[in-house]
This record gives C-alpha cells, structure tokens and sequence, in this order.
C-alpha cells in the first residue's frame, strides 16, 4: 500500500471518527444562577466580587454554566464537560447547603491557596476568558479571608 493511500484512509476514518462524536452529547448545568445564592448569602459577597466569581468561576465551580459556542464541538464539548465535573467535585458553590462548617471553612481555604498560587483559574480557562487582575485577585482573597472568620469561629463555638 502507498503511502498516499495510508494517509487517505488515516485521513477519511479521522474525519468519519471526527462526525461520528458530534452526536455524543454530554449534560449541561442549567440550573441558573439562582443555585448559587445561598453560598453568596452566606459568604457575605460583595457586588465586586459576585461578579468576578460569575465571570471566573461558577462556570466549573456551580450548576451555573455559561457555555461558549465552541461547546457544542465535540470534543470540545467532551474536553469542557469534564473539565466542569472536575471542577465541582472538587468545589461546588452549588451544593453550600450541603457541606458541614468544617468543609466551608476548608474548601474556602482551599480557594485562598489555589488563587494565591495562581492555580485558578485554570490556565486554558484563563487563556480564553483573561487571567484575574492583581486587584481581582487581592479582591478575593479578602473576601475568602473574612467568610472563612465565621465558619472557624462556629468551629471553636461548638468545640468548647
């Protein structure tokens, strides 16, 4: 077989493969905006910085998702689906309510450590949506810094 023909063939299978998974489908979050309320109630956001956490966050880190029109490319839609499962397995805004005093006040200390780390957002996040500004990031941190003060103090409350 000539090399022309293998290239034709590797070629026409990657484009049969190519078609073949825009058919695969993975869920969305689409549960709005509202499933992030009571973290920002509870976390006492300012105005500020609920709008850096919706423009930099909430997409991988909530039910709340806003997708890009390159999301509906497979495997692009594939590659960002489990991007944003990842990202709420290991924090999910969405799911507040749901974790004990002693999970707020870790994962907001985790959220203080990966910022100051510059771990998140992640590079091909930021690479294109925009990295955070200093001044986002100093943002933030504060935030994080002050709601973190009432869950250690409902920690030491209810240890003695």
């Amino acid at each position: 077989m000539s090399w022309q023909k293998v290239t034709r063939t590797i070629f026409i299978l990657a484009l049969v493969a190519l078609v073949i998974i825009q058919f695969i489908r993975p869920d969305k979050n689409a549960e709005g905006y509202e499933s992030v309320t009571l973290f920002e109630t509870e976390t006492r956001t300012s105005s500020k910085v609920s709008v850096i956490l919706k423009e930099n966050c909430y997409d991988c880190h909530s039910a709340q998702t806003q997708y890009p029109w390159y999301a509906e490319i497979a495997p692009l839609s594939l590659w960002l689906s489990d991007h944003i499962k990842e990202g709420k397995k290991h924090f999910n805004v969405s799911a507040w309510q749901q974790y004990s005093i002693k999970k707020k006040d870790h994962k907001l200390e985790e959220v203080l450590e990966m910022i100051e780390d510059d771990k998140m957002p992640l590079w091909s996040y930021s690479l294109l949506h925009g990295a955070l500004s200093e001044d986002e990031k100093t943002l933030l941190l504060q935030w994080a810094g002050v709601a973190r003060l009432q869950y250690r103090h409902q920690l030491e409350v209810s240890v003695k």
